[in-house]
């Protein structure tokens, strides 16, 4: 072992100019080298990691070789298929009699329902039309799947808006994935839970070492994004972006934009507000589903997932909270924003490389992709595990099921009622 620390320090490769990224490879004494030389770790662009695992290239990583993306990363971060393989996920457990699939008289999933009802378009054209018809003074919001940053986003409330879409869904299927037109249209969540009479999302960071088993951790520094203009569920705001899209890339145009803040409050901030407003028992229970809902999205794609073992990812979840305090997942990002808008923001992004790779290169050695990524307690900064399988296996169905809903199973009685409804109970 000795030998290989002493023949030198981990060779790094980027594709994306940060500082945040570059300050940290450089405060480990790491060595920049070029793609085309010997490399360890190389920190890539999600266009990359398409090249470097595509058949043509046919690529082979050597052991001490790992990268920041999954090969497949998109059937979670693709708007279209993260939805898709939710659904699936549904079916599947619904299929073996699991308690997580039931679902109240409505037939609504009393636990599985934490995203808001989405049809992909061209394909879901019909059904979509049908859904609208039940409840039609509702709103829709309408986003290319590809695309990020707020990139192609409208809201409609009205069909006509969208006629133009069957006139191509007759032609236009879904078998090229790379259809320049492919949306998904999703149930606009008019009742957000508002502070300061604004909107917000919890930007929040999960990093996944491996699928299969799955292992995966929740940074704890995650941070709300506020819209810089009042919400009004109106229909005659319905086009202005400025109070339904809290992506930065849109807040920083408006000229109410806080270039100190960046518009941004800390999760740790909105916990105390929340227990100070709602109280101390719906803010845990709000957080403990958010958490369970990171998990059930990573369970839905892990089948799927090509579990590369050069691979470790860094999630960037997008969680909106109604007024309810019901949270929902709206999308998970495969490049969350390494840019820093604030100096906060900046501290806070460096800390969350460094923290990654403290996990995804154990002691800063070069990598060996036979060891087992289990890293020490010590180790892992502000990120805290969030969910193990080895140990939930090892630990039997108990530790695995304790907080699951509809589980008679574990030593606390799971149905604690609130309210008349099941309270998920902390289940890590």
């Amino acid at each position: 072992m000795h030998a290989r620390v002493m023949a030198g320090k981990v060779k790094w490769v980027t594709d994306i100019e940060k500082s945040v990224l570059i300050n940290n490879f450089e405060k480990r004494g790491w060595i920049q080298v070029t793609e085309n030389e010997d490399w360890n770790f190389y920190w890539m662009s999600v266009q990359t990691i398409r090249n470097v695992f595509s058949v043509e290239t046919g690529y082979r990583l050597s052991d001490d070789q790992i990268v920041n993306h999954f090969p497949n990363h998109y059937e979670l971060t693709r708007k279209d298929l993260m939805v898709k393989n939710i659904k699936r996920y549904r079916k599947e457990l619904e299929k073996e009699g699991s308690p997580l699939a039931e679902k109240d008289e409505n037939g609504k999933y009393l636990y599985l329902d934490f995203v808001p009802i989405t049809y992909m378009l061209p394909a879901d054209y019909n059904l979509f039309v049908e859904e609208f018809r039940k409840s039609p003074s509702s709103t829709w919001i309408m986003k290319p799947c590809g695309k990020a940053q707020g990139k192609g986003i409208f809201l409609i409330n009205k069909l006509s808006q969208i006629k133009k879409w069957s006139r191509d869904s007759k032609t236009s299927s879904f078998v090229t994935q790379s259809t320049k037109e492919a949306y998904v249209i999703s149930l606009y969540i008019n009742n957000p839970l508002l502070i300061g009479g604004r909107k917000f999302d919890l930007r929040l960071y999960v990093l996944v070492s491996t699928y299969r088993p799955l292992r995966c951790y929740m940074y704890k520094l995650g941070f709300c994004r506020f819209c810089t203009v009042k919400y009004t569920p109106s229909t005659s705001e319905l086009d202005n972006m400025f109070v339904h899209l809290t992506n930065v890339a849109i807040q920083k145009h408006g000229e109410d934009y806080n270039h100190i803040h960046g518009g941004k409050w800390t999760v740790s901030n909105l916990r105390l507000y929340l227990e100070s407003t709602r109280g101390r028992e719906v803010t845990t229970k709000l957080f403990d589903e958010i958490h369970w809902i990171i998990v059930q999205s990573l369970k839905a794609v892990a089948p799927v997932m090509n579990n590369d073992k050069h691979c470790f990812e860094c999630y960037g979840y997008d969680i909106i909270i109604d007024d309810k305090l019901k949270p929902w997942l709206i999308e998970v990002n495969a490049s969350p924003s390494l840019t820093s808008s604030t100096a906060n923001d900046r501290i806070l992004k460096y800390n969350l490389i460094n923290d990654t790779l403290n996990i995804a290169v154990p002691n800063g050695e070069i990598p060996d992709c036979k060891w087992n990524k289990s890293p020490p307690k010590e180790v892992l900064g502000n990120y805290e595990i969030l969910y193990d399988e080895e140990l939930a296996q090892g630990d039997g169905a108990d530790r695995e099921l304790r907080g699951r809903p509809g589980q008679a199973l574990g030593p606390r009685g799971i149905r604690s009622r609130d309210m008349g409804r099941t309270v998920l109970t902390t289940w890590k």
